[in-house]
């Protein structure tokens, strides 16, 4: 939910994703703007991005056995290469903004602000962040629904568990500029945080019926 609360306030504010479609110039004059409530935006995604580390070290434990502890480790390994791909926003991009529109430096200074923020959009970004990303969460996804088949009853978890999961996947395909795979991946993570919360709910209900 937070995650979701804060890409809609990115959306909003700073045009988000889809600012990294202008040249790396253009991109930091936008961040520099509006720099506070990009950063603390931002901020709350990498929270959010970080919370499924102990979501998934609670739900390995629930699982049990094999699955559950490599489910946990997948989990954490996700959260962290996601939290390290967006904590590049309020550590490194501040600093390139700033010399990329500094009025008084050299327009050598300000292209080799915009040329390392490119760099790190795709090493950090791109690679870190969404590709090991994606590939990370639906490893997880996948897990958790192999590790509680047999435990929570309905297709549904399955079914929306997997697809979100392929979906996710798509976004590999974002780079390459195939036709739809960013709207596939957004809607991927829509329907992958809709299985999250009644994921949460049927645990939650079934650990009230036990204990009830």
């Amino acid at each position: 939910m937070l995650a979701n609360v804060a890409f809609v306030g990115l959306g909003s504010v700073f045009d988000y994703p889809d600012v990294l479609d202008l040249p790396a110039s253009e991109t930091l004059v936008k961040f520099e703007a509006d720099q506070g409530a990009v950063i603390a935006l931002f901020s709350v995604l990498a929270l959010g991005a970080a919370l499924l580390a102990p979501a998934a070290i609670l739900v390995g434990r629930i699982a049990g056995g094999r699955l559950g502890r490599l489910s946990a480790r997948v989990g954490i390994a996700a959260a962290a290469v996601q939290v390290i791909g967006l904590l590049r926003w309020p550590l490194i991009v501040p600093w390139l903004a700033a010399d990329a529109t500094d009025a008084g430096a050299s327009a050598a200074a300000r292209g080799d602000a915009a040329d390392t923020f490119d760099v790190v959009d795709t090493t950090l970004g791109t690679l870190v962040g969404e590709s090991f990303g994606y590939v990370l969460t639906a490893r997880w996804t996948v897990l958790v629904v192999q590790a509680f088949r047999h435990r929570i009853v309905g297709r549904w978890f399955a079914g929306l568990g997997l697809t979100a999961a392929a979906l996710v996947l798509v976004g590999l395909l974002v780079p390459l500029d195939v036709p739809g795979a960013d709207m596939a991946n957004f809607v991927g993570y829509v329907l992958w945080s809709l299985w999250l919360i009644a994921f949460a709910v049927t645990l939650w209900r079934r650990r009230a019926a036990r204990l009830g």
